[in-house]
């Protein structure tokens, strides 16, 4: 069979680039919902993904890049602490992954499924996507989050929805490499109707330099806003769990045994940490290049290296970052009519995969009460001063799943599955 490990180095280079343009929309779709620089997240995505490297020798062919889990916690964070401060969250939460691959260490894999089982990660999930859902349709209505008017609605709409309808297409009806690339036909259709309506800034691209250094952004810490972020972090650990599930059934490789799964949460939790250093988003492995391996049927490792190397390399082109935060707001709106959407029925497919039962007081009180925090904006505290606590929103929904889980009777009784049986 051919797995790509006796490839000479100009096909390893060239299968490089393809996975870096399999992962690319995602990649910076993420810092441009959030406002933060998309050529920090091509750099940091590359550092993040050869640190994971690093750490689990160089045996995982996945890629590593924004997480859109964390889209809301980021915002929020960042309106209410700043940038800086955010980043320092975003550090803390990288510790998580780093104490979670010591904990499978110490104790093996059965705490994770004992502490976060389908009926609180399900929720969580679930309300990830949806505390979104406003601000994506705001987007696409040529609204900023706040519902003040950036575009015409006539003209919003005539961009978002045509970008929505492609990236629908090419998901569903794509073949082959196209069907993994939905989200970059979107933003080209999107963008190419921009251009039509005369909304793209063209001077702001025409004025930035081809070499820039990327607008890196040093941490800073405030506990507020760790506690803010951090418990967000236990959704994309499970995500996690499952990309390495899911390229080992790809690959016909065990990795939760080696390099161990103690090793890959390591592995993202310093590339999560690397992300806040440097000012760009947290890290997680992309399902999108799990999908170009298994079509492929390229398994070595080698390819993400040069993934890696474009992904940097591209970070320095000013001219490249300028045109990418040109991109008008409907044409993302748009595509997270999708995407957030996605995320939530991620969240449904987890429960219902693991068939938690709603029918019992337990589960349907964890859920219930988890998706009425995280979405309808409970706040626990006084977030009314810098100084005052608070909790709301995803992480408070986070650490209320999980204390309800501990604390309700029946945890005992729950019938875990090892990961290792657990299908992607």
């Amino acid at each position: 069979m051919q797995d790509g490990f006796n490839d000479p180095l100009w096909r390893q280079v060239v299968s490089g680039a393809q996975m870096l343009f399999v992962a690319f929309g995602a990649l910076v779709l993420m810092p441009l919902i959030t406002g933060l620089d998309p050529n920090v997240a091509l750099f940091t995505a590359g550092i993040g993904t050869l640190l994971f490297q690093l750490v689990t020798g160089r045996q995982v062919p996945v890629f590593l890049a924004s997480s859109f889990a964390f889209i809301t916690p980021i915002i929020l964070a960042k309106g209410q602490f700043g940038l800086a401060e955010t980043m320092g969250g975003v550090m803390a939460a990288g510790f998580v992954y780093t104490f979670m691959g010591l904990m499978v260490k110490i104790k093996g894999t059965g705490f994770i499924d004992r502490m976060l089982p389908p009926v609180v990660i399900g929720p969580v999930i679930i309300s990830i996507g949806l505390a979104m859902a406003p601000i994506a349709a705001n987007m696409a209505m040529g609204k900023a989050g706040d519902g003040s008017v950036l575009l015409p609605y006539k003209t919003a709409m005539l961009i978002s929805m045509p970008a929505l309808l492609t990236t629908l297409i090419v998901a569903v009806f794509g073949k082959g490499i196209f069907r993994l690339v939905p989200i970059i036909a979107g933003v080209l259709v999107g963008f190419a109707l921009s251009f039509a309506f005369g909304v793209v800034d063209t001077a702001r691209i025409a004025a930035a330099p081809w070499l820039e250094m990327p607008n890196f952004t040093a941490p800073a810490f405030n506990w507020q806003a760790i506690l803010f972020i951090v418990p967000v972090a236990l959704a994309p650990a499970i995500e996690h769990i499952g990309g390495v599930i899911a390229v080992g059934s790809v690959t016909g490789r065990d990795y939760l045994k080696k390099p161990g799964l103690h090793r890959t949460l390591l592995g993202d939790g310093l590339a999560t940490t690397a992300a806040g250093l440097f000012g760009g988003p947290p890290n997680t492995t992309y399902a999108e290049v799990t999908g170009a391996v298994m079509l492929t049927k390229n398994y070595n490792p080698k390819i993400m290296t040069w993934a890696a190397v474009f992904a940097i390399t591209l970070a320095f082109i000013g001219k490249f970052g300028a045109l990418l935060q040109s991109i008008p707001v409907p044409v993302m709106g748009g595509i997270l009519c999708l995407l957030f959407g996605s995320i939530a029925a991620v969240g449904l497919n987890t429960m219902i995969r693991h068939k938690v039962d709603l029918a019992e007081a337990r589960n349907l009180v964890i859920v219930s009460v988890t998706l009425v925090f995280g979405i309808g904006g409970v706040l626990i505290g006084s977030g009314d001063g810098p100084d005052d606590w608070g909790l709301k929103g995803i992480a408070l929904c986070a650490i209320v799943a999980i204390a309800l889980n501990l604390i309700l009777p029946g945890n005992d009784g729950w019938k875990h599955k090892k990961l290792e049986d657990q299908q992607p």
